[in-house]
């Protein structure tokens, strides 16, 4: 079993391993603080792990450079948001620090001073978030015994909008004509638009099948995904087959589903805006396409499964969060409770 002792101010650590003698500091003149960190050493010793007398001088920027060796390694597509995280929000704040100096307070102080700068509680989560993911990291990899608490912000999820159809058709008339195909395509199935449907190729088309299939690892969860066709999804698709032939006529064989001029679509917020400006709808969310989809399952009594196998939500919780009751549902109810008095197959 482990020990402390104290040498000057400082309180250290001395344990046996392998049959040599091993000492680290606790850097802390606080018994009690050397006494948790004793607790720590004891578990993982009687755990059989193998303790580093060097663990405790990661530093933050370590840590981080291990999580984006982390998404990097298992292919996780928000690895440039989680770079950019880092770069703009948490180096800047906690530099070259060691991880053991960063506490609780001191993550209160991150949040206060982002708070400041006027990020949203969801933005800070996402980046407290990376970094509970750099302490978690360096743990399993023995440089750390413990992580402090770090506290996550309660986030409103003020972010509600729904699409009703003549909605939805004000604003996809605004939008040039390579670009209705995509909002439509969004509006049916509530895939991501950036990262599921502007790379949609025709070889994930399955006519015979009648549906269209994601492959595994090309989604956020990773997973794959099969939504079939609809009256509208087949339209839709055949009117894009048309014009895929039309090119391929003229020698050019273009595999996306979605483009502009034979070229992949990168990005058309610009273009997003101005069409909702127009259409009276300012401040609309191409991600408000998702919250429409999984709210026009549920009226069609698509069971809670396959309403989230088709839109690629992996878990209940998180479909739960899109899978938000509005107003217009809520009348329509109240309206079948009407009937239901009015012909006596209520009360």
């Amino acid at each position: 079993m482990a020990t402390i002792y104290k040498r000057g101010k400082t309180w250290w650590l001395l344990w046996y391993q392998d049959g040599r003698k091993m000492r680290k500091s606790c850097e802390t003149t606080k018994h009690a603080a050397a006494k948790r960190q004793l607790r720590v050493l004891d578990g993982d010793l009687e755990k059989g792990l193998h303790i580093d007398p060097k663990a405790g001088k990661i530093t933050f920027a370590d840590a981080v450079a291990d999580v984006v060796n982390d998404y990097s390694t298992n292919g996780k597509k928000t690895l440039d948001d989680v770079q950019r995280r880092i770069d703009k929000h948490l180096k800047p704040f906690f530099g070259h620090r060691r991880m053991v100096t960063i506490t609780t307070s001191l993550i209160r102080e991150y949040i206060a001073a982002r708070q400041a700068e006027g990020a949203s509680n969801g933005t800070i989560n996402r980046e407290l978030a990376v970094t509970k993911r750099g302490f978690t990291l360096a743990i399993q990899a023995g440089k750390l015994h413990s992580k402090p608490h770090i506290p996550m912000l309660k986030e409103s999820n003020a972010r509600r909008g729904f699409f009703e159809l003549p909605q939805f058709e004000a604003v996809r008339d605004q939008l040039a004509a390579e670009l209705r195909g995509v909002v439509t395509f969004a509006y049916i199935t509530g895939w991501r638009t950036r990262s599921e449907i502007l790379p949609l190729e025709w070889r994930n088309v399955d006519w015979h099948a009648r549906e269209v299939r994601l492959d595994p690892g090309t989604t956020k969860n990773g997973e794959g995904r099969t939504f079939p066709f609809t009256a509208d999804l087949e339209t839709l698709l055949k009117a894009q087959l048309t014009e895929h032939e039309a090119l391929k006529k003229a020698e050019r064989i273009v595999p996306l589903v979605f483009h502009r001029d034979g070229e992949r679509i990168r990005d058309f917020r610009g273009a997003w805006d101005g069409a909702c400006k127009r259409a009276s709808l300012p401040g609309r969310l191409l991600h408000d396409f998702r919250r429409t989809a999984v709210r026009n399952l549920e009226r069609a009594g698509v069971s809670r499964s396959a309403a989230m196998a088709m839109v690629g939500h992996k878990t209940e919780s998180i479909y739960r969060r899109y899978a938000i009751v509005d107003s217009a549902t809520l009348r329509e109810a109240a309206a079948k409770i009407d009937m239901g008095t009015k012909t006596g197959t209520i009360g």
